[in-house]
């Protein structure tokens, strides 16, 4: 039994991070995926698939948003939402993909997060792509989740839910749920924003 890594692999499983004296300090959630390139005939740049990593929040005094690099809302770790994303990726030659730091320390603060990702550039291929998002803690094994579901169709997908669980921890739930847009994910898990098209 490998405690050091604990995979999510049916929609729904769940497991709480764990708890230490301390508090929860701080977590990483580290999108990462295939970044082969596609070649586009001879002397056609290849071009891979740019995913973005993202969040809506909700906080305990009743704001809510989203934490991406579309319109530059990259968040805070220290003000509101506790959430930060780091810089964006645009290459997908980073080999460590892309990743968003969670202030455990203001765990009150937070009520629920729902992680998601979408195809900002290239062509909707999750298949290619392979992605796999992996949160981190420190003295906590590593929760896996892999998005070894595919809907071609769609741009967006929702991977992990993590919840406010008495002040005290988070639990992680997988989703790994297609989606069209950020309305179509707004609506499924109830967050009520007002969306515009926006550009990074």
């Amino acid at each position: 039994l490998n405690l050091t890594k604990i995979e999510l692999k049916k929609k729904g499983d769940t497991i709480n991070l764990k708890k230490s004296a301390g508090g929860l300090g701080e977590i990483l959630i580290n999108l990462n995926w295939n970044q082969k390139k596609s070649k586009t005939g001879l002397f056609g740049r290849s071009k891979g698939v740019d995913l973005d990593l993202a969040c809506l929040f909700e906080l305990k005094n009743g704001d809510k948003g989203v934490v991406q690099a579309l319109g530059s809302s990259f968040g805070s770790l220290d003000r509101p939402p506790f959430i930060a994303l780091d810089g964006d990726d645009r290459t997908g030659t980073v080999s460590t993909g892309e990743n968003m730091r969670i202030n455990g320390a203001r765990i009150a603060d937070i009520k629920r997060i729902v992680v998601f990702t979408f195809i900002y550039e290239g062509v909707k291929n999750w298949s290619d792509a392979d992605g796999v998002i992996t949160i981190k803690q420190a003295g906590g094994p590593e929760i896996v989740v892999h998005m070894n579901e595919h809907d071609n169709s769609k741009g967006m997908c929702a991977i992990a839910m993590i919840t406010n669980v008495n002040n005290e921890t988070f639990s992680i739930e997988r989703l790994v749920q297609f989606f069209n847009g950020h309305r179509e994910v707004d609506e499924a898990y109830s967050w009520g924003l007002r969306w515009k098209a926006g550009s990074k």
